[in-house]
């Protein structure tokens, strides 16, 4: 029985052992189970961040090229230089040295590095100096990888137009920003891994994809033309800044987009955020006296006036409102082309009065005022507008003469172009199109952006005629070419002084926009400088500009002379005088931009301005029709009625003026104007030819609009001009 119970006893003891070994075995089992299958996601997730960094490989960006495929901006590989934590014995001593070469923050590298046990970077795409300074020092833990870094050739060409990357070369202006998505292609991806012996090796998972390349409408040359002109204008004036800009009128390609200041894209940490603003789409200012073209082509466009017709100017003096408003000198009586080219305060408000407040808002509208044109650069300005229902009581008599409204250089360049685009406004384009990065050469066509006829062909063919006056005869004589003619019209603004909030006395933003040949125009050229010392008149600074721009393009196109090279242009500047040049008015009738901008009277104010004020022509008759006269000597400088002027004085005249003549105290004062000058005839029915003849036989010059038989003419027929008059003659079939 004893030995019957030990038995029993052992037994137990046995089954209770191989059920702990069960027990244990299945713990076991179950616990390699959890760890290999259920956390093997978890452990492999956590040896990866541990031993292994995943490094993003920068893709090449895309080349930007100008017109004739020259590189403006394109990507090279450099050394970087990387650092595996892990390898480096003494880290902070590692990264003291580095960062006394690069010139980085040691306190960032540092703490970077200690972040990231397998990988952090100690020097991004550094220049060959620099890296062989780094490699030199031979420490432990210490890598170099190739990357692409951004380069561009020409330095600072163009530079507020292709814009600058960041370090992770990602677009931070201009073009760079503005086309990010298709520069940038599609990253690729590499694996850095530590062994256990803390041995690191790379591992490529995905190949980096290069973005696509872009090729601009600018032309290097061209570019590099308009950037010298400047840099040599800012120089002569002292300006703070200026602008440049070259179009195709045609199809709106900017051929050249310059700003100063400027900065060197290569040399990413000396860029201030100054130099970055592309002034020529993000900058807003009042135009001055360039913004009459608007004025007046709008008037001739609704036929309320024409060239020739003549307005009194008062002596330089006008009433509008309560508002005194003269202009930078005394004018007595000017036909409309003398208006623009004398570039008269005074006559322009004449003319905005009669066209009125919602023709005119129609036009500075259809003009692409107070929107967007669509260019292919960020920060684009609308400009500052308003619309009739904001205009105050003088409003109309401000913005005719290019204040209370803001533009940019863009948008005066769009105004031109569609004068020499026979009428018709068309989108500025600074991108011709987009390829693919391909070894082989490709061809881009260009398509032009979108457009509309603002006015006809007609009356943009008298405007080219009266903007060449401009140059010929008045406020732009020094934009005259060598052996071409060209057009244009000059600008002076005055800024607001941020100090006070009002019109500064001494800052001033001179302008000239104008293109050439008149008759068949290859390129606009606007030239804008803001704050000349001394000189400031847009004729006086600008207009030269435009000339030494324009002349040399011209050359360089080999675009065929329309005047024989004769020294001549040399005796008209030799004879000009700046203060010739003067423009603009000292008087300032509306708010400043700013406060136009944001402020409005949005009551309509009931405007009865005497005569003086209104928009009547010199010469009016008892039922308010324009009788047509070429005037010899001003008969009479003030045409108020008697009611709302002065007392007439009773002091004997001067010598050479007419006694004064009490007026009745009612009615409508006609001027009595002696007939003189050339009668202008018929040229309806004759071929160019023929009526080229005629008018050079009679002493009148003649712009031939279309071809064929003459159908009308400007002035008509029997219209008395003065001698070398311009007669406008459209031609049909």
């Amino acid at each position: 029985m004893a030995t019957a119970h030990s038995y029993s006893g052992n037994n137990s003891r046995l089954y209770l052992l191989g059920a702990v070994l069960v027990l244990w075995c299945v713990a076991i089992c179950g616990r390699l189970v959890f760890l290999q299958i259920f956390s093997y996601g978890k452990f492999v997730k956590q040896a990866g961040h541990q031993q292994q960094r995943a490094i993003p490989l920068a893709a090449k960006r895309g080349v930007i090229y100008d017109r004739a495929g020259h590189e403006l901006a394109m990507s090279v590989l450099v050394d970087s230089a990387f650092a595996v934590p892990t390898e480096v014995k003494d880290l902070p001593t590692a990264v003291s040295l580095i960062t006394r070469i690069t010139g980085d923050d040691y306190n960032v590298v540092l703490a970077d590095c200690r972040a990231h046990k397998t990988f952090c970077w100690v020097a991004r795409k550094a220049n060959d100096e620099t890296i062989q300074r780094i490699n030199s020092l031979k420490l432990q833990g210490i890598h170099f990888q190739k990357e692409p870094k951004r380069f561009y050739p020409a330095r600072d060409l163009a530079a507020q137009v292709l814009g600058s990357v960041g370090m992770e070369d990602s677009g931070q202006s201009g073009i760079e920003h503005e086309f990010e998505d298709e520069l940038r292609g599609r990253a690729g991806k590499m694996f850095i891994s530590v062994d256990a012996r803390r041995q690191w090796f790379a591992d490529v998972e995905t190949q980096p994809d290069p973005g696509e390349n872009l090729v601009l409408t600018l032309d290097k040359n061209i570019q590099y033309i308009a950037e010298k002109e400047l840099d040599q204008a800012i120089h002569d004036t002292q300006a703070i800044a200026g602008t440049v800009i070259v179009e195709n009128p045609h199809t709106g390609e900017i051929l050249a987009l310059a700003n100063r200041p400027t900065f060197n894209p290569n040399l990413r940490k000396q860029i201030t955020p100054g130099a970055l603003t592309n002034r020529a789409v993000s900058y807003a200012y009042e135009p001055g006296s360039t913004f009459k073209l608007v004025t007046i082509s709008a008037a001739l466009e609704e036929k309320v006036t024409n060239p020739d017709e003549v307005f009194d100017c008062q002596m330089g003096s006008i009433v509008y409102n309560g508002m005194r408003i003269r202009d930078s000198k005394p004018h007595g009586l000017l036909p409309v082309w003398g208006v623009l080219a004398e570039s008269s305060d005074v006559g322009s408000i004449k003319i905005a009065l009669r066209l009125g407040e919602d023709r005119f808002y129609k036009y500075i509208r259809a003009f692409g005022f107070g929107q967007q044109t669509g260019i292919e650069l960020p920060g684009e300005t609308r400009g500052m507008t308003k619309p009739v229902s904001r205009w105050s009581k003088v409003s109309i008599a401000a913005i005719s003469m290019g204040q209370e409204i803001g533009i940019s250089p863009l948008q005066l360049t769009s105004l031109v172009s569609t004068f020499a685009n026979d009428g018709v406004w068309v989108a500025p384009r600074i991108v011709a199109g987009r390829v693919q990065p391909r070894g082989t050469l490709q061809t881009v066509a260009f398509h032009p952006g979108a457009s509309h006829r603002v006015i006809s062909s007609y009356t943009a063919a008298e405007m080219r005629s009266m903007m060449q006056k401009v140059v010929l005869e008045g406020t732009g004589r020094k934009a005259i070419l060598e052996g071409y003619t060209s057009a244009g019209k000059t600008g002076t603004g005055q800024k607001v002084d941020p100090a006070t909030g009002v019109y500064s006395k001494t800052k001033y933003i001179g302008s000239f926009a104008g293109f050439a040949p008149l008759n068949n125009p290859q390129l606009v050229v606007a030239v804008i400088l803001d704050s000349a010392v001394g000189l400031h008149q847009g004729g006086q600074i600008a207009a030269p500009v435009f000339r030494r721009i324009s002349q040399q393009v011209l050359e360089y196109w080999h675009v065929p002379h329309d005047l024989p090279l004769a020294p001549q242009h040399q005796l008209l500047l030799a004879k000009m005088k700046d203060k010739d040049l003067e423009e603009g008015t000292p008087d300032h009738p509306g708010e400043t931009l700013e406060t136009a901008e944001v402020n409005g009277d949005s009551s309509e104010s009931t405007k009865s301005p005497s005569l003086a004020q209104s928009p009547m022509p010199a010469h009016v008759g008892s039922d308010g029709d324009v009788v047509q006269a070429a005037m010899r000597e001003p008969v009479s400088r003030n045409l108020l009625p008697t009611s709302d002027r002065p007392a007439i004085s009773s002091k004997t005249p001067e010598p050479g003026i007419a006694a004064p003549v009490r007026l009745p105290s009612s009615g409508t004062v006609v001027l009595d104007v002696e007939q003189g000058g050339i009668e202008v005839p018929s040229f309806v029915g004759k071929t160019v030819r023929g009526a080229v003849e005629s008018a050079q036989e009679i002493g009148l010059e003649l712009d031939a609009v279309g071809s064929g038989v003459a159908r009308q003419q400007t002035p008509a027929a029997g219209t008395r001009v003065a001698a070398g008059a311009r007669v406008t003659v459209e031609f049909g079939r």
